[in-house]
């Protein structure tokens, strides 16, 4: 979509803006059911990067315990609990700039993910930057999705983070797509963006070629120690029409209610999903951030009649159509994965 389109979504009144998202998830998603994810660090702070939401960077004085990159049968207890608890996508994260093949932690992680695969479970990381024989090997093992957030605008994105550019994050995206796995890639609000911010990253996101399978819109929830520690909490409402523009922008696309739902009513969740969100993190603590409790989450579901999906481990990354234009870079010119991904060289941040 146009950012001019963009904004004439979300200019409209609220109810007006919903009624359209609904209508078109109902097209693109009739039995209504939500996806339940569980999301793991399995290696936790000591980043090098500067992303100032993050309270995993090196660089800033805050409460995180470090923690190097667990053990095989640590991790395996957890995805085997989450799919137990009736999670069917299990997302491993990494406090890491970048990964590089042949080194002794990524031999680790795809070891990981193998045994991870063979439960039956879409299996989706985010290990920072990667190359293309990386994402390759990613996908030979059994990786159905790979998480690499945008976050904000690329306009607004340097005030943000310095250590790597937007442009560095593309190029990962291209080198994902061009391996076939299907990218997650969405942002988050609250990194005292404007609305116009937050309607070009839609725009960057709805152009990608092809589309993400997943956008996760999270809301900041503010670490201490970190430069954005003391940003306001992000209004709700802004929050529900952001999922409703990302529902009509993405529309085959499964929008997670992410970070910051711990601070949502069951109210203005039940909006959410009303808006087009059909994907939750559930179950265990997201990230660096609190979640909520599972039974709180089933007993919501439940409340609002809502089913849970079955995994889909077949899950790759749609065909990238020649005639459409790719996804835009940060100068605003336009790439296709397939005649680029061979010459870039790999860069972007966890």
């Amino acid at each position: 979509m146009t950012f001019a389109e963009l904004h004439e979504l979300h200019s409209l009144p609220f109810f007006e803006l919903l009624k359209r998202a609904h209508a078109v998830h109902e097209k693109f998603w009739p039995d209504g059911k939500i996806q339940l994810c569980t999301l793991l660090s399995i290696k936790t702070g000591g980043c090098s990067e500067d992303c100032a939401y993050c309270a995993q960077s090196a660089r800033y004085k805050t409460e995180l315990e470090n923690h190097v990159l667990l053990e095989r049968e640590e991790v395996m207890e957890h995805a085997r609990a989450a799919k137990e608890s009736g999670s069917t996508r299990f997302c491993m994260g990494a406090a890491w700039k970048g990964v590089r093949g042949g080194t002794e932690k990524f031999n680790q992680v795809l070891d990981i993910v193998r045994d991870v695969a063979a439960l039956n479970m879409e299996v989706c990381v985010t290990l920072g930057e990667l190359g293309p024989a990386e994402a390759e090997q990613l996908r030979d093992a059994g990786v159905t999705a790979y998480n690499h957030n945008l976050d904000t605008s690329p306009e607004h994105y340097p005030n943000i983070v310095t250590t790597h550019t937007y442009e560095d994050r593309l190029r990962t995206i291209r080198n994902v797509q061009d391996a076939g796995i299907s990218v997650c890639c969405g942002g988050i609000l609250g990194l005292s963006e404007t609305i116009a911010d937050r309607l070009r990253l839609l725009e960057v996101i709805s152009n990608f070629n092809p589309q993400p399978e997943s956008v996760p819109i999270n809301s900041l929830m503010p670490m201490p120690g970190t430069p954005l520690a003391e940003n306001p909490q992000v209004d709700p409402f802004d929050l529900v029409r952001m999922i409703a523009c990302a529902r009509i922008a993405v529309p085959g696309a499964k929008v997670r209610l992410s970070a910051g739902r711990t601070r949502l009513s069951d109210e203005i969740q039940a909006l959410c999903f009303y808006a087009g969100a059909n994907s939750i993190f559930y179950g265990e603590k997201l990230l660096t951030t609190e979640n909520p409790e599972a039974e709180k989450d089933r007993a919501l579901l439940a409340k609002l009649g809502l089913q849970t999906m079955e995994p889909n481990v077949s899950l790759v990354a749609p065909e990238i159509d020649p005639l459409s234009p790719a996804y835009p870079t940060q100068d605003g010119h336009h790439h296709h994965p397939h005649k680029e991904a061979s010459s870039c060289t790999s860069a972007g941040c966890c």
